[in-house]
Protein backbone atom coordinates (compact mmCIF):
# COMPACT_ATOMS: atom_id res chain seq x y z
CA UNK A 1 0.00 0.00 0.00
CA UNK A 2 1.63 3.37 -1.15
CA UNK A 3 0.29 5.38 1.20
CA UNK A 4 2.35 8.77 0.26
CA UNK A 5 0.51 8.02 -3.40
CA UNK A 6 -2.77 8.29 -1.46
CA UNK A 7 -1.89 10.93 0.18
CA UNK A 8 -0.52 13.23 -2.72
CA UNK A 9 -4.17 11.86 -4.48
CA UNK A 10 -6.37 12.95 -1.11
CA UNK A 11 -4.92 16.45 -1.26
CA UNK A 12 -5.61 17.57 -4.83
CA UNK A 13 -9.32 15.96 -3.89
CA UNK A 14 -9.49 17.93 -0.74
CA UNK A 15 -7.56 21.16 -2.17
CA UNK A 16 -10.07 20.81 -5.08
CA UNK A 17 -13.36 21.26 -2.38
CA UNK A 18 -15.20 17.95 -3.16
CA UNK A 19 -18.17 16.81 -1.47
CA UNK A 20 -16.74 13.53 -0.60
CA UNK A 21 -14.01 10.80 -1.26
CA UNK A 22 -15.07 7.24 -2.13
CA UNK A 23 -12.16 4.79 -1.23
CA UNK A 24 -11.64 1.53 -1.97
CA UNK A 25 -14.32 1.63 -4.96
CA UNK A 26 -14.06 -0.82 -8.08
CA UNK A 27 -11.49 1.56 -9.41
CA UNK A 28 -9.70 1.74 -5.73
CA UNK A 29 -8.70 -2.24 -6.53
CA UNK A 30 -10.57 -3.30 -3.59
CA UNK A 31 -11.50 -6.59 -4.72
CA UNK A 32 -7.49 -7.43 -4.83
CA UNK A 33 -6.50 -6.06 -1.88
CA UNK A 34 -6.01 -8.17 2.09
CA UNK A 35 -7.80 -7.23 4.33
CA UNK A 36 -4.92 -5.54 5.83
CA UNK A 37 -4.04 -3.72 3.10
CA UNK A 38 -7.80 -2.31 3.01
CA UNK A 39 -7.16 -1.12 6.54
CA UNK A 40 -3.69 0.71 6.35
CA UNK A 41 -5.41 2.35 3.13
CA UNK A 42 -8.59 3.39 5.45
CA UNK A 43 -6.07 4.84 8.35
CA UNK A 44 -3.97 6.39 5.97
CA UNK A 45 -7.21 8.43 4.14
CA UNK A 46 -8.38 8.94 7.44
CA UNK A 47 -5.10 10.55 8.89
CA UNK A 48 -4.47 12.73 5.35
CA UNK A 49 -8.35 14.22 5.27
CA UNK A 50 -8.59 14.50 9.21
CA UNK A 51 -12.19 14.37 8.92
CA UNK A 52 -12.69 17.52 6.94
CA UNK A 53 -14.19 15.82 3.80
CA UNK A 54 -16.34 12.50 4.56
CA UNK A 55 -14.97 9.41 3.77
CA UNK A 56 -17.01 6.37 2.09
CA UNK A 57 -15.19 3.32 2.29
CA UNK A 58 -16.04 -0.03 -0.17
CA UNK A 59 -16.29 -3.15 2.32
CA UNK A 60 -18.17 -5.88 -0.79
CA UNK A 61 -16.23 -9.01 0.02
CA UNK A 62 -17.40 -12.73 -1.13
CA UNK A 63 -18.72 -13.88 2.37
CA UNK A 64 -20.83 -12.39 4.39
CA UNK A 65 -19.05 -12.46 7.63
CA UNK A 66 -15.81 -10.73 5.93
CA UNK A 67 -17.84 -8.10 4.84
CA UNK A 68 -18.96 -7.91 8.39
CA UNK A 69 -15.33 -7.70 9.26
CA UNK A 70 -14.52 -5.04 6.58
CA UNK A 71 -17.31 -2.70 7.69
CA UNK A 72 -16.43 -3.22 11.35
CA UNK A 73 -12.36 -2.29 10.18
CA UNK A 74 -13.82 0.93 8.57
CA UNK A 75 -15.46 2.41 11.20
CA UNK A 76 -12.37 0.94 13.72
CA UNK A 77 -10.27 3.08 11.25
CA UNK A 78 -12.16 6.13 10.51
CA UNK A 79 -14.41 5.91 7.56
CA UNK A 80 -17.60 7.84 7.42
CA UNK A 81 -19.79 5.87 5.59
CA UNK A 82 -19.25 2.27 3.57
CA UNK A 83 -20.45 0.96 -0.25
CA UNK A 84 -21.19 -2.65 -0.38
CA UNK A 85 -21.41 -4.50 -3.61
CA UNK A 86 -23.03 -7.82 -3.78
CA UNK A 87 -19.69 -9.37 -4.49
CA UNK A 88 -20.32 -13.07 -6.08
CA UNK A 89 -18.45 -16.48 -7.43
CA UNK A 90 -22.08 -18.22 -7.47
CA UNK A 91 -24.81 -16.20 -8.56
CA UNK A 92 -26.89 -14.53 -6.09
CA UNK A 93 -30.70 -14.57 -5.34
CA UNK A 94 -32.51 -11.41 -4.88
CA UNK A 95 -33.02 -13.05 -1.18
CA UNK A 96 -29.54 -13.77 -0.66
CA UNK A 97 -28.47 -10.21 -1.57
CA UNK A 98 -31.01 -8.97 1.00
CA UNK A 99 -29.81 -11.12 3.86
CA UNK A 100 -26.07 -10.31 2.93
CA UNK A 101 -27.09 -6.42 3.10
CA UNK A 102 -28.51 -6.41 6.39
CA UNK A 103 -26.54 -8.72 7.97
CA UNK A 104 -23.30 -6.03 7.02
CA UNK A 105 -25.68 -2.89 7.63
CA UNK A 106 -26.43 -4.47 11.08
CA UNK A 107 -22.31 -4.72 11.73
CA UNK A 108 -21.42 -1.38 12.25
CA UNK A 109 -22.79 2.46 13.08
CA UNK A 110 -21.89 3.94 9.82
CA UNK A 111 -24.35 4.24 6.80
CA UNK A 112 -24.19 2.26 4.11
CA UNK A 113 -24.52 2.54 0.68
CA UNK A 114 -25.88 -0.19 -1.84
CA UNK A 115 -23.31 -0.45 -4.93
CA UNK A 116 -25.53 -2.06 -8.07
CA UNK A 117 -22.47 -2.28 -10.52
CA UNK A 118 -24.03 -5.31 -12.54
CA UNK A 119 -20.71 -5.13 -15.13
CA UNK A 120 -18.87 -6.61 -12.41
CA UNK A 121 -21.15 -8.08 -9.87
CA UNK A 122 -23.24 -9.94 -12.20
CA UNK A 123 -26.22 -9.31 -10.20
CA UNK A 124 -29.08 -6.03 -10.88
CA UNK A 125 -30.67 -4.68 -8.08
CA UNK A 126 -34.25 -4.29 -9.22
CA UNK A 127 -35.93 -0.81 -7.79
CA UNK A 128 -38.39 -3.37 -5.80
CA UNK A 129 -35.13 -4.97 -3.98
CA UNK A 130 -33.46 -1.29 -3.43
CA UNK A 131 -36.96 -0.81 -1.71
CA UNK A 132 -36.95 -3.81 0.33
CA UNK A 133 -33.27 -2.54 1.40
CA UNK A 134 -34.22 1.11 2.20
CA UNK A 135 -35.94 -0.08 4.95
CA UNK A 136 -33.46 -1.59 6.64
CA UNK A 137 -31.75 0.60 9.33
CA UNK A 138 -28.25 2.29 8.01
CA UNK A 139 -29.16 1.95 4.51
CA UNK A 140 -28.87 4.84 3.08
CA UNK A 141 -28.33 5.44 -0.16
CA UNK A 142 -27.93 3.62 -4.00
CA UNK A 143 -24.81 3.96 -6.45
CA UNK A 144 -26.81 3.06 -9.66
CA UNK A 145 -25.49 2.74 -13.09
CA UNK A 146 -26.26 5.87 -14.79
CA UNK A 147 -28.95 5.04 -17.41
CA UNK A 148 -29.21 6.29 -21.06
CA UNK A 149 -30.04 9.81 -21.44
CA UNK A 150 -33.40 9.60 -23.29
CA UNK A 151 -34.62 7.03 -20.47
CA UNK A 152 -32.90 9.12 -16.74
CA UNK A 153 -35.64 10.83 -16.14
CA UNK A 154 -38.42 8.22 -15.88
CA UNK A 155 -36.19 5.82 -14.31
CA UNK A 156 -35.18 8.15 -11.48
CA UNK A 157 -39.05 9.19 -10.86
CA UNK A 158 -39.63 5.65 -11.12
CA UNK A 159 -37.20 4.68 -8.21
CA UNK A 160 -37.44 7.78 -6.51
CA UNK A 161 -41.26 6.83 -5.74
CA UNK A 162 -40.40 3.59 -4.01
CA UNK A 163 -38.17 5.17 -1.71
CA UNK A 164 -38.07 7.71 1.47
CA UNK A 165 -37.58 11.23 0.35
CA UNK A 166 -34.39 11.21 2.25
CA UNK A 167 -32.49 8.19 0.86
CA UNK A 168 -30.25 9.20 -1.66
CA UNK A 169 -30.01 8.25 -5.64
CA UNK A 170 -26.70 8.53 -7.34
CA UNK A 171 -24.96 7.28 -10.35
CA UNK A 172 -22.11 5.74 -11.66
CA UNK A 173 -21.07 5.24 -14.94
CA UNK A 174 -19.22 8.51 -15.63
CA UNK A 175 -20.38 8.93 -19.31
CA UNK A 176 -23.84 9.33 -18.18
CA UNK A 177 -23.97 10.62 -14.73
CA UNK A 178 -23.96 13.86 -15.33
CA UNK A 179 -27.63 13.54 -17.44
CA UNK A 180 -28.59 11.33 -14.36
CA UNK A 181 -28.03 14.00 -11.81
CA UNK A 182 -29.93 16.69 -14.11
CA UNK A 183 -32.64 13.92 -14.21
CA UNK A 184 -33.04 14.06 -10.18
CA UNK A 185 -30.22 11.99 -8.90
CA UNK A 186 -28.12 13.70 -6.36
CA UNK A 187 -25.11 12.13 -6.28
CA UNK A 188 -21.85 11.37 -8.83
CA UNK A 189 -19.72 8.18 -7.88
CA UNK A 190 -17.46 9.39 -10.20
CA UNK A 191 -14.31 7.26 -11.07
CA UNK A 192 -12.49 10.32 -12.93
CA UNK A 193 -13.34 12.10 -10.37
CA UNK A 194 -10.37 10.91 -8.56
CA UNK A 195 -7.81 12.07 -10.90
CA UNK A 196 -9.54 15.00 -12.19
CA UNK A 197 -11.54 17.06 -9.38
CA UNK A 198 -11.70 20.23 -10.77
CA UNK A 199 -13.22 19.89 -14.11
CA UNK A 200 -15.16 16.79 -12.69
CA UNK A 201 -16.43 19.01 -10.44
CA UNK A 202 -17.40 21.71 -12.85
CA UNK A 203 -18.96 19.00 -14.67
CA UNK A 204 -21.24 18.26 -11.09
CA UNK A 205 -21.86 21.52 -10.32
CA UNK A 206 -23.65 22.42 -13.71
CA UNK A 207 -26.07 19.08 -13.76
CA UNK A 208 -26.75 20.08 -9.86
CA UNK A 209 -28.08 23.61 -11.47
CA UNK A 210 -29.83 22.38 -13.88
CA UNK A 211 -27.48 24.16 -16.73
CA UNK A 212 -27.82 21.47 -19.88
CA UNK A 213 -26.25 23.64 -22.24
CA UNK A 214 -23.09 24.03 -19.23
CA UNK A 215 -23.38 19.66 -19.12
CA UNK A 216 -23.01 19.19 -22.85
CA UNK A 217 -20.28 21.59 -23.11
CA UNK A 218 -18.54 19.19 -20.39
CA UNK A 219 -19.22 16.32 -21.09
CA UNK A 220 -17.91 16.79 -24.64
CA UNK A 221 -14.54 17.79 -23.32
CA UNK A 222 -14.37 14.60 -21.47
CA UNK A 223 -15.91 12.38 -24.60
CA UNK A 224 -12.45 10.99 -25.51
CA UNK A 225 -11.70 9.79 -21.86
CA UNK A 226 -15.29 8.21 -21.57
CA UNK A 227 -14.43 6.60 -24.69
CA UNK A 228 -11.53 4.96 -23.44
CA UNK A 229 -13.63 4.05 -20.29
CA UNK A 230 -15.55 2.12 -22.44
CA UNK A 231 -13.14 0.73 -24.69
CA UNK A 232 -10.62 -0.68 -22.54
CA UNK A 233 -12.07 -0.25 -18.67
CA UNK A 234 -11.71 2.63 -16.60
CA UNK A 235 -9.24 1.00 -14.50
CA UNK A 236 -6.91 0.39 -16.87
CA UNK A 237 -7.22 3.84 -18.04
CA UNK A 238 -6.74 5.91 -14.86
CA UNK A 239 -3.53 3.65 -14.10
CA UNK A 240 -2.48 4.96 -17.21
CA UNK A 241 -3.64 8.30 -16.45
CA UNK A 242 -2.34 8.78 -13.19
CA UNK A 243 0.99 7.47 -14.47
CA UNK A 244 0.94 10.16 -17.18
CA UNK A 245 -0.18 12.96 -14.60
CA UNK A 246 3.32 11.74 -12.24
CA UNK A 247 1.04 10.72 -9.40
CA UNK A 248 2.18 7.55 -9.52
CA UNK A 249 3.98 4.81 -11.21
CA UNK A 250 1.78 2.27 -9.56
CA UNK A 251 0.61 -0.63 -12.31
CA UNK A 252 -2.83 -2.35 -12.12
CA UNK A 253 -2.64 -5.34 -10.10
CA UNK A 254 -2.38 -8.65 -12.06
CA UNK A 255 -3.60 -10.35 -14.08
CA UNK A 256 -4.84 -7.08 -15.32
CA UNK A 257 -2.25 -5.43 -18.06
CA UNK A 258 -1.44 -1.82 -18.37
CA UNK A 259 -1.95 -0.33 -21.74
CA UNK A 260 0.49 0.07 -24.38
CA UNK A 261 1.71 3.06 -26.25
CA UNK A 262 -0.84 3.74 -28.47
CA UNK A 263 -3.42 3.78 -26.06
CA UNK A 264 -1.88 6.03 -23.63
CA UNK A 265 -0.95 8.18 -25.63
CA UNK A 266 -4.69 8.73 -26.58
CA UNK A 267 -5.27 9.08 -23.04
CA UNK A 268 -2.26 12.00 -23.19
CA UNK A 269 -4.12 13.73 -25.51
CA UNK A 270 -7.54 13.38 -23.88
CA UNK A 271 -5.57 14.56 -20.29
CA UNK A 272 -4.63 17.93 -22.63
CA UNK A 273 -7.88 18.61 -24.34
CA UNK A 274 -9.19 18.55 -20.09
CA UNK A 275 -6.25 21.10 -19.58
CA UNK A 276 -5.54 18.03 -16.76
CA UNK A 277 -2.18 18.44 -16.15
Amino acid sequence: MDTDALAALLRRLEEAGVDSVGLLGSTGTYAYLTRAERRRAIEAAAECVGGRVPLIVGVGALRTDDAQDLARDAQAAGADGLLLAPVSYTPLTDEEVFQHFAAVAGASGLPLCIYNNPSTTHFTFSDELVARLAKVPGIVAVKNPGPAPTEAKAKVDALRALLPADFAVGFSGDWYSAEAVLAGGVAWYSVIGGLLPQPSLALMRAAQAGDVAEVQRLNAAFEPLWNLFKQHGSLRVVYAAANLLGLTEAQPPRPILPLGVAERRRIEMALTALDAR
